[in-house]
């Protein structure tokens, strides 16, 4: 049940706060002008894509030119696909997806990570909207060519996941597989990213495998999390051992926490939320210095870098979903202070100077503060969030725009572009932006008021809470449920393990002749055949629970799901003095539910806290870093 609320929270977030009084200065009819403004916004960019860029990859704004940065796939256009359905341009819709349909092909060295989230998610999420009466924008004439590139891709994909872990290689050559000398180091985020889009695969093509692969990855990543629940950002795919070991929510990081989440309510996985709650209160106690965020040690959890990082921006939205809105309040108004103090966000700001990082001076058009903007709106209809996302507009016309689209801003203090314009403003940050007015008129898309919930990919892309994707694990979930199968006789059992695995994705429609009921007696005999060891960090198989929930009861859910750390053997490099250091350590903040979500009072006491620099959290953390200094 805990997924059904969660996503009856998304849906009462519309229903129960009235629109009422919109921000102070943000009149009714403004709302409207700045939702036709973000319309706008869009089209000045992907209609210079389209002129001046396209097909290749990526425009560049200020000259008017294009570039293939990722694979050579038109990604912009694929990127755009769910934005312009969004917006219900059905006529530039419908062109693109033909034009793909007919043109794409998959044969250059790529990153599995980016060619999952921007491409395959990109494809799924359209084929679901073009192929769907019920969106009101299927088009016609359709025939599941975007599915079945999609299909493809993956395909080509699978080759990066052949590794002692499961964690898949940075990049695949989509022709040859693996590259001899491809680099055996890959991010936290690249490795654990993909069950949304590879989960989603499988669901609407019966093949299990892109879920399996997809799955074992995160199990590989989180088997060698530390003892304090904590991961690193970077680990070799081989031996497994972390090559980077500080534990953040930004760069390398941010969307492994991110979709541990979404496929719990996209798939109903409880194995997902259980790796999500563990990894959740990790994190709000070693990493959370409200209202900000630092990376520290995995193992030690002692601070090691105290810096805002722009990806980190995600995170309020994240904990929106979650249903944890205090913290999340304070820190988006705590980030929302950094775009005020320079206009945008850099890469990079030192919570220690409250400075730019140096180095790390760009905005390169990210979506992640636009989106928590949007996801708090909704939970609380503070009209505030009106007014930060009016002076994010503001800042991308007055200080992005260029010639043809919009330019990478290369130093946030001299607002200085730099001629380059990534997929994902397309993709992501004028989608949410246009979202958060839509919502504030009323909302008239997809999303608000179409015949799904949807979970957005950590792409922006849109993926149904369909029967068909978010189902297929309810079919069988307890005594006597109606299950489907293959064409066996009613009442038949599987007569394997593997049989239950290939069974699982077949038949998602309702055929009486297909359709039987699980019977206790069967039950019991299947059960005695099976072997329960819980010792491995191999994952139990779904259909002992698919079956029968409850059948484990007696277990928590480390040991339901078999789920370890990493093997003792494994940490006989780590010194005793590094467990000392790790018991001596100062407690963090642990994660604290307020019921005053009063924003402003969170705006103006971290806007005194940037002025004064006074904030305990802050001090403390300065007077840490110190005092490593000191020691060294």
């Amino acid at each position: 049940m805990g997924r059904e609320r969660h996503l009856l929270m998304l849906s009462l977030c519309s229903a129960l706060c009235a629109v009422g009084t919109l921000a102070e200065g943000v009149t009714p009819s403004e709302a409207l002008e700045l939702r036709e403004e973000v319309r706008e916004m869009f089209y000045h960019a992907f209609n210079g894509y389209l002129q001046h860029a396209f097909p290749l990859d990526e425009l560049r704004p200020f000259s008017c030119t294009g570039e293939d940065t990722l694979g050579g796939y038109a990604l912009t256009l694929i990127d755009s696909l769910d934005t312009l359905a969004l917006l219900g341009d059905r006529e530039q819709f419908s062109a693109s997806i033909e034009w793909i349909g007919k043109n794409l092909r998959f044969n250059k060295t790529v990153s599995v990570f980016e060619t999952t989230i921007r491409v395959l998610g990109g494809l799924l999420s359209a084929h679901l909207i073009a192929s769907d009466y019920a969106t009101g924008m299927r088009v016609q004439n359709y025939d599941g060519q975007l599915l079945h590139l999609a299909e493809d891709l993956a395909q080509r994909l699978l080759p990066a996941f052949d590794t002692p872990t499961g964690i898949p290689f940075g990049s695949v050559n989509l022709m040859h597989g693996v590259d001899e000398n491809e680099s055996k180091m890959t991010s936290t985020a690249g490795g654990g990213t993909l069950t949304l889009e590879f989960g989603v695969l499988s669901r609407l093509t019966n093949n299990p495998v892109y879920e399996e692969v997809a799955k074992k990855a995160v199990h590989g990543l989180w088997a060698r999390r530390s003892r304090l629940n904590l991961v690193g950002a970077h680990i070799n795919v081989f031996t497994s051992q972390w090559t980077q070991r500080d534990a953040g929510i930004g760069t390398s990081i941010d969307s492994f926490y991110e979709y541990l989440l979404k496929a719990y309510l996209l798939f109903g996985d409880e194995e997902y939320l259980f790796m999500f709650q563990e990894a959740y209160k990790s994190v709000m106690h070693f990493l959370h210095l409200d209202p900000w965020y630092v990376e520290v040690n995995m193992d030690s959890a002692v601070t090691v870098w105290p810096l805002f990082n722009s990806l980190q921006a995600f995170w309020p939205g994240l904990q929106v979903l979650a249903g944890d809105i205090g913290p999340a309040i304070r820190t988006h108004a705590a980030f929302f202070s950094v775009w005020r103090k320079y206009g945008f966000t850099p890469e990079g700001f030192n919570l220690a100077t409250f400075n730019v990082q140096f180095g790390q001076r760009s905005y390169p058009l990210r979506p992640e503060l636009a989106e928590s903007t949007y996801w708090l709106f909704k939970a609380t209809r503070d009209p505030w969030y009106l007014d930060v996302g009016r002076d994010i507009v503001s800042s991308l016309q007055y200080g992005a725009r260029c010639p043809c689209g919009y330019c990478h801003i290369a130093d946030v203090e001299s607002h200085a572009k730099e001629d380059r314009m990534e997929s994902f403003f397309l993709a992501e940050t004028v989608k949410y932006l246009w979202l958060l007015f839509d919502l504030a008129v009323g909302p008239n898309n997809i999303v608000e008021n179409g015949p799904y919930k949807y979970i957005f990919s950590t792409e922006g892309h849109l993926l149904p809470a369909s029967p068909e994707i978010s189902l297929v694990n309810e079919r069988c979930s307890y005594l006597g449920a109606l299950c489907w199968d293959t064409g066996k006789k009613k009442h038949d059992m599987p007569s394997s393990h593997q049989e239950i695995n290939n069974s699982r994705f077949h038949d998602q429609a309702y055929s009486g002749s297909h359709a039987r009921y699980l019977n206790k007696p069967s039950f019991d005999s299947h059960m005695k055949s099976r072997d329960f060891s819980l010792g491995s960090s191999e994952i139990i198989r779904r259909p002992l629970f698919l079956l029968w929930q409850g059948s484990c009861s007696g277990l928590d859910h480390g040991q339901k799901f078999g789920i370890s750390y990493k093997p003792e053997a494994e940490r006989t490099h780590e010194s005793q003095g590094e467990s000392q250091q790790e018991n001596d350590l100062p407690q963090r903040h642990s994660v604290v539910l307020v019921s005053d979500l009063n924003v402003k009072h969170a705006v103006d006491y971290v806007n005194d806290d940037i002025k004064s620099g006074s904030h305990r959290g802050i001090q403390s953390m300065v007077q840490i870093t110190e005092n490593e200094d000191s020691e060294e």
